[in-house]
């Protein structure tokens, strides 16, 4: 019998706006990854707290800058300010913001 690997749940998703634990900037989630998805040589380079590769990671937009980045859960919170996010890439991945979230565009194949 073969064992399935255990795949964690995500705590966030695309629109849910959030905060860094550490460097404390805030961003809103574009795309969640169940499990690290880069290269080992930029999570040498650039995971300087060595977070697991097993657990959920994301791609948030980082507010007032025009930039994205690669996060892992668990150096996450939710924001609760209920305050928009400024990136210039907003009106192409979101219909709006309602409720302290972003509704993502519906999507067409």
């Amino acid at each position: 019998m073969t064992a399935t690997p255990w795949i964690a749940h995500p705590h966030f998703a695309p629109g849910d706006v959030i905060q860094h634990r550490l460097f404390d900037y805030r961003g809103v989630v574009v795309d969640v990854d169940a499990r690290f998805d880069l290269s080992d040589e930029w999570y040498e380079a650039v995971a300087r707290t060595r977070p697991p590769k097993d657990q959920p990671w994301y791609r948030v937009l980082v507010d007032g800058a025009d930039q994205a980045t690669y996060v892992a859960e668990r150096n996450l919170v939710a924001d609760e300010s209920g305050t928009p996010v400024e990136h210039p890439w907003l009106e192409q991945l979101f219909a709006g913001f309602e409720n302290g979230r972003y509704v993502p565009c519906e999507r067409s194949n």
